[in-house]
């Protein structure tokens, strides 16, 4: 009988740290996702350390849905270049507009950036309605996420590959299930590291030297948003 439970057990640890390790090479790499994360966890004064967390829950939202339409065959429409190019546009758009008002508020000496916390004051009734969901850490994982092409292409090409060599399918639901805990552990545990280390680090530096590493994430959001929005342009497929 230990037999018979032993090679389950091990498949299922198997799928959970491919999954794990995966995600978290993914997560390590420069993004949108890790920018935001810094800026939001230091601007963030009651609990920021937690942001990690919120920021991760809306990511981790965004992709149950997207494996969902993989197990149900939407395969295709991820993979296809004309639908990656509008996300492109549309997210590049999103994250160029992030980035410069990072930047804006800081020369204007708004120590706050509006949208990053509900508590800054906000100058017009207009801003706030416009900035209203990346306020939310859980809404704004998910947009930030959304904005990246990239992320949609990998789930179409790596993600998918990852399901249909291990079996990840609606009959195995057991290995769906540890394969989506292990990918949004690998993500949860480095976010959540960078927004303990954000919190109880940058929120404390001298104010220039904040104010500079401001205005380098924002600057960096805003040359990522550009790339996204142009670099699959001169690609002819995925």
């Amino acid at each position: 009988m230990l037999n018979e439970l032993a090679h389950p057990v091990s498949s299922f640890w198997v799928i959970f740290s491919f999954s794990f390790l995966v995600a978290l090479t993914g997560a390590m790499a420069p993004g949108p996702l890790l920018t935001y994360t810094i800026i939001k966890s230091a601007h963030t004064h009651n609990r920021g350390y937690l942001m990690g967390l919120w920021i991760i829950t809306g990511h981790a939202l965004l992709e149950m849905g997207i494996i969902l339409l993989l197990l149900l065959g939407f395969s295709f429409f991820l993979k296809n270049i004309i639908v990656i190019r509008t996300i492109g546009i549309g997210g590049g758009v999103l994250l160029v507009w992030f980035g410069a008002t990072i930047v804006r508020d800081v020369r204007r000496s708004t120590s706050c950036p509006r949208f990053l916390n509900p508590s800054c004051e906000k100058s017009q009734e207009s801003s706030k309605v416009q900035t209203r969901g990346l306020e939310n850490p859980i809404i704004g994982g998910a947009m930030i996420s959304m904005s990246n092409p990239y992320w949609w292409v990998w789930w179409a090409t790596i993600g998918l590959a990852f399901m249909v060599q291990f079996e990840i399918s609606f009959r195995h639901w057991p290995k769906l299930l540890v394969f989506f805990l292990g990918h949004e552990a690998g993500d949860l545990i480095w976010h959540l590291l960078i927004s303990t280390l954000s919190f109880f680090g940058l929120r404390y530096l001298n104010q220039k030297l904040y104010q500079a590493i401001l205005i380098f994430c924002g600057l960096f959001m805003m040359v990522f948003g550009f790339y996204l929005g142009t670099a699959l342009f001169f690609k002819n497929s995925l």
